[in-house]
């Protein structure tokens, strides 16, 4: 391609792979043109030597580069700069810089009626002034996307957790189902082992009377068969026979036995027979009122399967999901209460410090706060000195001869009140008054242990259930 005095057009030195101005394009034996980077890419990705416009195979060799086309694609790019420098109106350098049409201006249009009441400055000015903006801008995206490299991280590690969370609970749930499997099918084994057993006492009975009459057949069957041969008799024999043979009949001859209970007890056996199950089924279930929440609990707490029993342990890993409690060592129950009166109780063990109550959704869960009703906290505790105290602002000591074992919970939501209660006797411990506005939780906080095999969990008592039928 000649580069002295004719123009091109920008079709004819675009790369026809990255459809750009060339910047240091090879020619091909084919005769195409391509951008030597681009090449190169395309080789390195098609695993062979071909052009990418036609396909035909090309030598080992990195082709020539075309300085002729290099020329004009550079020339093409100085003018398009020049261009691009100088005002489309005026023809004038653009020295200037219109700060509320945002563009960069000639000496004439900053003078023009267009531009005349304008704030303008010095190009250079403006360039370092917006640079600055866009360096501030730029920070502020890489910031950004640290922030949210940092959240995909999380969330590829939720992601991880739910998989693992979903095969330990899917573990738990076929583990009770095999519990209650293999308590229905003792449960049908006994009952038919003692349906088996009844039948095999009442048949054998029955037996035993069968041959019993059966007997007692076969002597009526004789005393028949002598009474016919005594009727057969001439006048006389049958005389003299005949006192004998009317004592033997007369003793003889009884009415069969009436035999009472002797079918199957099927009231027994199919009477309410599912009620009959699930009453002794249910005496082998723990209830509890509140159970606690997983998602909740700090990563050194650790839960009972059936998540009524908390105690400090070593350190889980556990994503930072924002339910969870990471300030203190606590866990709140799965439920949330807005209204009605609810209650449960706690065996607080023998721990030198613990915390229970209730607290409301919107207690500060990844910062440190003051267990007060300020905060959303409306708690009892134990501390190391065997003291108990009242969270209140400032807390409240319970003047009390030994903490109790037991403590229930007492929330009326409508009347604001939050009573903790000696388990053992029913006497009042403590009661808070306060005008709830919120869900509130259940609250449960054990201390730190040096050694967290011998801690002392808190355990939500078990509820005494009773099947009533109508």
């Amino acid at each position: 391609m000649s580069s002295t005095g004719k123009s091109v057009s920008e079709e004819e030195i675009s790369c026809p792979q990255c459809f750009n101005i060339y910047t240091l394009p090879v020619v091909l034996g084919c005769g195409h043109n391509i951008c030597k980077l681009c090449l190169h890419n395309f080789w390195e990705w098609k695993k062979c030597r071909e052009c990418p416009v036609c396909g035909s195979e090309s030598s080992t060799r990195m082709p020539p580069i075309n300085l002729d086309l290099k020329l004009a694609a550079d020339q093409f790019q100085n003018r398009r700069a020049m261009a691009q420098e100088s005002c489309p109106l005026h023809n004038e350098k653009l020295k200037v810089f219109c700060n509320n049409d945002e563009v960069p201006i000639c000496l004439v249009c900053q003078i023009s009626k267009d531009h005349k009441v304008h704030k303008c400055c010095p190009v250079e000015e403006a360039a370092q002034q917006k640079k600055g903006e866009f360096s501030a801008t730029l920070e502020t995206l890489r910031k950004k996307v640290r922030t949210m490299s940092k959240t995909k991280h999380q969330w590829e590690e939720t992601k991880t957790y739910i998989k693992t969370q979903g095969q330990q609970i899917q573990k738990v749930i076929k583990e009770e189902f095999l519990l209650l499997h293999q308590f229905l099918k003792d449960e049908e084994d006994k009952r038919l082992r003692l349906l088996k057993q009844e039948e095999e006492i009442k048949i054998q009975v029955m037996s035993t009377k069968i041959k019993h009459i059966e007997e007692e057949i076969n002597d009526l069957n004789s005393a028949i068969s002598k009474i016919d041969m005594v009727l057969r008799a001439k006048d006389l024999p049958f005389l003299q026979e005949y006192k004998q043979t009317k004592q033997s009949i007369r003793g003889n001859i009884q009415d069969p036995e009436t035999l009472r209970d002797i079918l199957l007890n099927s009231a027994k056996h199919l009477g309410i027979l599912k009620f009959e199950v699930c009453k002794k089924l249910l005496a082998t279930v723990k209830y509890a009122s509140v159970v606690l929440d997983p998602n909740t609990a700090h990563s050194n707490l650790k839960l009972s399967q059936e998540l009524t029993r908390v105690q400090y342990n070593n350190k889980l890993v556990l994503p930072d999901n924002p339910e969870r409690c990471t300030s203190r060592m606590c866990v709140l129950g799965a439920t949330g209460f807005t209204s009605g009166k609810h209650s449960w109780t706690v065996d607080v063990g023998h721990g030198k410090e613990w915390y229970i109550g209730v607290a409301r959704e919107s207690i500060k869960r990844k910062s440190t706060a003051f267990l007060s009703p300020e905060e959303g906290y409306w708690v009892i505790g134990k501390c190391s000195n065997e003291s108990l105290w009242a969270q209140t602002s400032p807390r409240t000591r319970i003047s009390m001869k030994q903490v109790p074992a037991r403590i229930t919970v007492q929330l009326d939501y409508e009347r604001g009140k939050v009573f903790f209660i000696n388990a053992a006797d029913s006497a009042v411990i403590h009661t808070f008054k306060e005008k709830f506005t919120e869900r509130l939780f259940p609250y449960f906080s054990v201390g730190l242990c040096e050694d967290w095999k011998n801690s002392s969990p808190l355990t939500v008592c078990p509820v005494i259930l009773k099947v009533v039928a109508d």
